[in-house]
């Protein structure tokens, strides 16, 4: 179970150096999640329309390793952008991928850019 974590790890949107083509803007729910696959990597991407912004994290929960993330509830907790599993309710930051329940477990992140209603994930290799 821990290789499945270990394969996910948040990239900076400085540090990304390959910009993969996720899909178009329509082909994303707004204010919902869905998912990509990239290399063995499952990635959530959620149009949070309600604040014009554009996120994308590992689609696997930290706590049960189920790929979920993606049909999670999206919400805000002191405007902070949040995904909450639908398993299990732990909820992680969008921005950083902290836990907003504090307890340890935390999820990767990945920048998103939208260009030409053309949406892409960064990623270092």
């Amino acid at each position: 179970m821990e290789e499945i974590l270990n394969q996910y790890k948040t990239v900076h949107p400085n540090d990304a150096t390959i910009w993969f083509k996720a899909g178009q803007v329509t082909d994303f729910p707004t204010n919902r999640g869905g998912c990509i696959k990239y290399k063995n990597k499952q990635i959530a991407i959620f149009n949070f329309a309600r604040r014009n912004e554009w996120y994308a994290c590992q689609n696997a929960c930290p706590h049960k390793m189920e790929m979920v993330l993606a049909r999670g509830m999206t919400g805000s907790t002191d405007d902070i952008p949040k995904i909450a599993c639908p398993m299990h309710k732990k909820t992680f930051s969008l921005v950083d991928g902290s836990n907003l329940n504090g307890e340890e477990y935390k999820i990767a992140t990945y920048p998103i850019k939208v260009i030409e209603n053309e949406v892409f994930v960064g990623f270092l290799e």
